[in-house]
C-alpha cells in the first residue's frame, strides 16, 4: 500500500529497527512471581508495537503506540524492576513509561545486546516522530487507516471498503456523493481503486476547501503567492519566501509556525532572576498517589511522573515505619506505603531531567524525633551537594534567591525552630491545620479539643530536620496584616483551598501584596475524597504561587495547569504579571478595573476528530467547539458553536465568538472539542489550553490533546483570532 511505513523512510536499513519488525520473545514483570513470556513486535507502520497475550484458549492481541512513550530507560530503573526484576540482570532489562495514566512495561530481553536493540531502536522512531511534519503526520495517518479498510490486503479498494475507510475516519458520507467521488476515480472503471487512483481518491477526501478559498484570495489569477502577496497574508505572522504552491501554503499553515501557540514561548524565554515569590511554581499534592487518596496504591514512580510533567514541588506525606525507616503514604487509610529514602533517590535521579530550575520537596511531617533524624540523614546522604543546606548569600536576608541562582538545587520545605507551638508545647502539621481548620469553621470547639487529646500524640521537630528548612519556613498565616519589624520572606503558610478563597473574597488586595513577598501554597481540601481537583485559577489570580494538584487526576483543573505551564519551555517556572509582583500593588482579583481586551476568535473548521467508540465503527462524532475564558471571574465565560451533524472529519462552522477582557494578563483560553448528545453530557472529544499574551493572531491551527494530556495527531481546529488591545 502506497506511503505505508512512511515514518521508517531512512530507517529501513537500521540494524536495530528490522530486528524490531521481526520480533522478539521478551519477558514482562508486573511482579515477583508474575513474569509472563510474550512476543513483542514493531508494525510496518513503524508507529505501533504488537504485542501477544496468552488468555487460556484465545491468544489475544495488542498494541502500544511509539507516541504514548514518555520515556525509555535502560537496566532496573523502575519501581517495579527494583522490586521484582532480580532474577534478570539489568543489563537485560528496560522499562517503557507510558504518557497519561498507563502503567509501565517492565520488560527483560533474552540477551544485553536485544535490550540495546530496543532501547535504541525506540529512540530512533521517537526522534524520527518528532521530526515528522504535520503534513507526513496526515498522510501517515491516513494510511494507516486505508491499510485497515483493505480487507483482504490485495492493494485494491472495492466501494465497500471506502465506505468502511469513511467510516473509520469519522465520516458518514451520503452514498450518492461517496459513489460519484468514487467513480470519478476509477479511471479504469474495474469498481476497484488502485495506486494512483487511491492517492487522487485520498487528495480529495483530504481537501481543505477553506484554505483554498483564504490562498486564492490572496494568490491573484496565477494560483502562486509571490512574496509581496505571501507578505501580505503574513503580516501579522511575519515569515518570507519566494514562492508558495497551495500545497506549501497549507504545509505552513500546520507547521509550528502556523500553531496557537507563539514559538518564542515554547523556549525559557522570561527573566529567571527575580525572588522565588514572584513565579507560579507547578506543585503537585498527594505526589505518591497513582490513584484515588483512599485505597489507591502509592509509587516512586508517581514522582517520575509528576516531574515528567514539568512539576516543581512534590509533597512527601511522612509517617512512622518498621525499622527505624520513615515512610510515605496517605496516613489513616489505605494506600500503600513506599520508602522515604526511595522517594528521595527518585528526586535524585529524576528532578532535572527536563527542568534546571530548583525542585521544593513539601514535607507533610507526622514522624517522632528518631525518623526525623532519619529523613534528615537520607536528605543529606542521598543528595549531597544538590541539597541547600544554608543561605546562598547571607547579603540580603530580606529576599528569597531566584530560580536562577537555584539551578539544580533541591529546597526543604518545613517547620522550623524555634516555631510558634501550640498550648500543649506541640507544633501543628499543616493535615492537623485544616483539619483544626474545618472544625473552627464548624464552630465547633469542643471537638477540636477532644480530637487535639485523642488522636494526635504530642510530637517536636527535630533540630537535624529543622536545620533543612533553610529558604521555606512552614508557618501558619492567621493574618495578613504584615507584623512589626522585616517581612519574612522564607516563610511559606499553606492553606486549604478553602482558607484561600476566605482570604481572596475578604482581603483580596492584601492577598496579593502578602504573595508578593512570601511563598503561599494551595491544597485540596481533605474532604475530597476521590482525588477530585479545585480551579487552581482563583488561586493564580492572587499570586499564590504554589497551587498544588492532584496530578493523578485528568480533568479540566489539570489542563489549565498544563496551560499556565505549557510556556517558558515548560521548566516549571512562570513569572507572574507585574501586578502581582509589586509590593504596594493596588491589584484586587475581585473588581480589576474595565475591560482592556477584546478576543475574537472565528471558528472555521476541524480536521480528523478522533473515533470515540472504536469499537462501535457506525458510531460517528457530531462535533461542536467551545472557547472558554478563565481568569479573574469579571472575565470568566464560555461560549460555543452549534454542533455539526455525523462528521469528525472535516466539520465546517464559520461561527464567531468575542469576549472582552479586564486583566487579560492572567486570562487562560481552552478550546474544547465534544460530541453533541440530546439525551445525556456531551463526551469530550480534545482540548487545548494556553495563557492568552501566548496566543498568536491570524489563521491558526489547534494541535489538540487527549483527556490526560497526549498529543491527538493529526487533530486539529483551524481558527482566526484577532485580540484588540485598548
Amino acid at each position: 500500500m502506497a506511503h505505508l511505513g512512511c515514518l521508517l523512510q531512512g530507517l529501513t536499513e537500521d540494524e536495530d529497527v528490522r530486528a524490531m519488525l521481526r520480533g522478539s520473545r521478551l519477558c514482562k514483570i508486573r511482579s515477583r512471581t508474575w513474569h509472563k513470556e510474550r512476543l513483542y513486535r514493531l508494525q510496518e507502520d513503524g508507529l505501533s508495537v504488537w504485542f501477544q497475550r496468552r488468555i487460556p484458549r484465545a491468544p489475544s492481541q495488542h498494541i502500544f503506540f511509539v507516541q504514548h512513550i514518555e520515556a525509555v530507560r535502560e537496566g532496573h530503573q523502575s519501581e517495579g524492576l527494583r522490586r521484582y526484576g532480580g532474577a534478570f540482570a539489568p543489563a537485560r532489562c528496560l522499562t517503557i513509561a507510558f504518557k497519561g495514566r498507563r502503567k509501565n512495561l517492565d520488560l527483560a530481553a533474552p540477551t544485553a545486546e536485544e535490550a540495546q536493540r530496543w532501547v535504541r531502536g525506540l529512540a530512533k522512531l521517537r526522534a524520527r516522530l518528532d521530526a515528522m511534519s504535520q503534513r507526513e503526520r496526515l498522510d501517515h495517518w491516513i494510511h494507516s487507516y486505508l491499510h485497515r479498510a483493505d480487507s483482504n490486503q490485495d492493494s485494491k479498494m472495492s466501494f465497500k471498503e471506502i465506505k468502511s475507510l469513511l467510516r473509520m475516519v469519522n465520516v458518514d458520507m451520503n452514498d450518492m456523493y461517496a459513489y460519484r467521488l468514487f467513480k470519478e476515480c476509477d479511471h479504469s472503471n474495474n469498481e476497484r481503486l488502485e495506486g494512483a487512483e487511491i492517492e487522487e481518491f485520498l487528495r480529495r477526501l483530504l481537501k481543505r476547501p477553506e484554505l483554498e478559498e483564504i490562498f486564492s484570495r490572496y494568490s491573484g489569477e496565477d494560483r502562486v503567492l509571490s512574496a509581496p502577496e505571501l507578505l501580505e497574508f503574513l503580516e501579522d505572522q511575519a515569515k518570507q519566501h519566494e514562492l508558495m504552491t497551495l500545497d506549501g501554503f497549507m504545509m505552513y499553515l500546520l507547521s509550528p509556525e502556523g500553531a496557537a501557540l507563539d514559538m518564542a514561548h515554547t523556549c525559557v524565554f522570561q527573566d529567571m532572576g527575580q525572588p522565588l515569590a514572584h513565579y507560579f511554581i507547578s506543585s503537585s499534592h498527594n505526589t505518591y498517589l497513582t490513584d484515588s487518596q483512599i485505597g489507591g496504591p502509592s509509587s516512586t514512580e508517581a514522582y517520575v511522573r509528576a516531574f515528567a510533567q514539568g512539576c516543581r514541588c512534590v509533597e512527601l506525606d511522612c509517617w512512622e515505619g518498621p525499622g527505624g525507616e520513615p515512610v510515605i503514604y496517605h496516613g489513616h487509610t489505605l494506600t500503600s506505603k513506599i520508602l522515604f529514602r526511595d522517594v528521595i533517590q527518585a528526586v535524585r535521579d529524576h528532578a532535572f531531567v527536563l527542568s534546571p530550575y530548583p525542585v521544593i520537596l513539601s514535607l507533610e511531617n507526622h514522624c517522632g524525633l528518631e525518623q526525623q533524624a532519619a529523613m534528615a540523614r537520607h536528605l543529606r546522604t542521598i543528595l549531597g551537594d544538590m541539597l541547600v543546606m544554608q543561605a546562598l548569600d547571607s547579603q540580603n536576608p530580606e529576599e528569597l534567591p531566584s530560580p536562577e541562582k537555584l539551578k539544580g538545587r533541591v529546597l526543604v520545605k518545613g517547620k522550623k525552630l524555634p516555631a510558634a507551638h501550640m498550648e500543649d508545647g506541640r507544633i501543628l502539621s499543616d493535615r492537623e491545620e485544616e483539619e483544626e481548620e474545618e472544625e473552627e469553621g464548624e464552630e465547633a470547639a469542643e471537638v477540636a479539643e477532644q480530637r487535639r487529646k485523642l488522636v494526635f500524640q504530642a510530637k517536636q521537630i527535630s533540630p537535624e530536620l529543622s536545620a533543612l528548612a533553610v529558604y521555606c519556613w512552614a508557618t501558619r498565616l492567621r493574618t495578613l496584616n504584615p507584623g512589626p519589624g522585616p517581612p519574612q520572606p522564607y516563610q511559606v503558610s499553606s492553606l486549604s483551598e478553602r482558607k484561600a478563597k476566605k482570604f481572596i473574597r475578604e482581603a483580596g488586595n492584601s492577598f496579593v501584596r502578602h504573595n508578593a513577598r512570601q511563598l503561599t501554597r494551595v491544597y485540596p481540601l481533605g474532604l475530597r475524597m476521590n482525588s477530585a481537583n479545585y480551579n487552581p485559577q482563583e488561586m493564580w489570580n492572587s499570586g499564590c504561587q504554589l497551587v498544588a494538584l492532584n496530578f493523578q487526576t485528568p480533568g479540566y483543573e489539570m489542563d489549565l495547569n498544563e496551560g499556565r505551564f505549557l510556556i517558558n519551555g515548560r521548566c516549571g517556572y512562570v513569572l507572574k504579571p507585574a501586578c502581582l509582583r509589586q509590593p504596594d500593588t493596588t491589584f484586587d482579583p475581585e473588581c480589576p478595573g474595565p475591560p482592556r481586551t477584546t478576543l475574537t476568535v472565528q471558528v472555521l473548521t476541524a480536521q480528523q476528530l478522533p473515533k470515540l467508540n472504536a469499537e462501535k465503527p457506525s458510531s460517528i462524532v457530531d462535533p461542536l467547539v467551545r472557547v472558554e475564558i478563565h481568569g479573574v471571574p469579571t472575565d470568566c465565560a464560555r461560549k460555543e458553536t452549534s454542533y455539526v451533524l455525523n462528521n469528525g472529519f472535516n466539520p465546517l462552522w464559520g461561527q464567531t465568538l468575542q469576549f472582552q477582557l479586564r486583566a487579560p494578563e492572567l486570562v487562560l483560553v481552552r478550546f474544547v472539542v465534544e460530541d453533541y448528545d440530546t439525551t445525556s453530557p456531551n463526551d469530550f472529544v480534545g482540548q487545548f489550553t494556553l495563557p492568552l499574551n501566548s496566543l498568536k493572531q491570524g489563521y491558526r491551527h489547534i494541535h489538540l490533546l487527549s483527556k490526560d494530556g497526549a498529543s491527538l495527531s493529526p487533530a486539529t481546529l483551524f481558527v482566526h483570532i484577532h485580540i484588540q488591545r485598548s
